[in-house]
């Protein structure tokens, strides 16, 4: 339980050996009232294993469907074991679990709490395209829901019951889907988003895939997954 309520921490993984243990064992340390499952996205190493050996339910995928299929398939076991609340975290380590209850805490009166970014806390940075398109997701989003939103492509988010429900029978799989098309899938059906800022913290293991090439490529998808987006009802 976090502040009253059952929360259920949903962690996507895929080939994060290296880091899961000691995710799963930070945020069972920090947030001992919590279920942690860590659902393995088709990994060819020893993330199920490992997650398990640290104290996490695991639901292992056969096969890679992204971020968005195992948030799916989260999001479902929320809904099915009756959580209130169920908050994702990336599993190489840059999410501070510390924050979850501030999380929790705003899901009193919103439905979606994302730990954003760029907002005032912490000194993270990103620059170039990558950055460009970040400000242009932001600036649409924000005027889709109704609220200033600095980082809407961040995966450090909480839901709530009625979010849960909606996010366990629908949720894109597609790139940048599980960020961008949920908040305005979300915001158009009227639920409430907020977002808090939040410190983000390096890889604990890995070694981000950042280059000038694959940044143009970025600000290309996001533009053409935001315009698929706002298209679709």
């Amino acid at each position: 339980m976090v502040n009253g309520k059952r929360v259920l921490i949903i962690i996507p993984a895929l080939n994060e050996s290296g880091s899961i243990a000691d995710v799963v064992g930070e945020v069972r340390g920090e947030l001992p009232g919590v279920d942690v499952l860590v659902v393995d996205d088709g990994s060819t190493d020893r993330t199920a294993a490992v997650a398990a050996a640290a104290g996490a339910r695991v639901a292992k995928l056969p096969y890679n469907l992204g971020v968005g299929g195992a948030m799916r398939l989260g999001y479902r076991y929320a809904r099915d074991n009756d959580y209130d609340v169920a908050i994702q975290i990336d599993a190489d380590g840059q999410h501070d679990p510390r924050y979850v209850p501030k999380l929790v805490d705003l899901l009193d009166d919103n439905d979606l709490v994302i730990g954003a970014r760029f907002a005032g806390e912490g000194d993270y940075s990103v620059r170039g395209p990558r950055r460009w398109a970040m400000v242009m997701l932001s600036g649409v989003l924000s005027r889709v829901a109704k609220t200033r939103l600095t980082d809407t492509t961040s995966g450090f988010r909480a839901a709530n019951r009625r979010v849960i429900e909606m996010f366990a029978g629908w949720y894109p799989a597609e790139y940048l889907g599980d960020t961008v098309e949920t908040l305005v899938h979300t915001a158009r059906r009227g639920y409430r988003i907020r977002q808090v800022p939040v410190a983000m913290r390096k890889r604990m293991a890995g070694t981000p895939s950042h280059s000038p090439a694959k940044a143009m490529i970025y600000l290309g998808r996001a533009f053409a997954v935001l315009t698929l987006a706002l298209i679709r009802r």
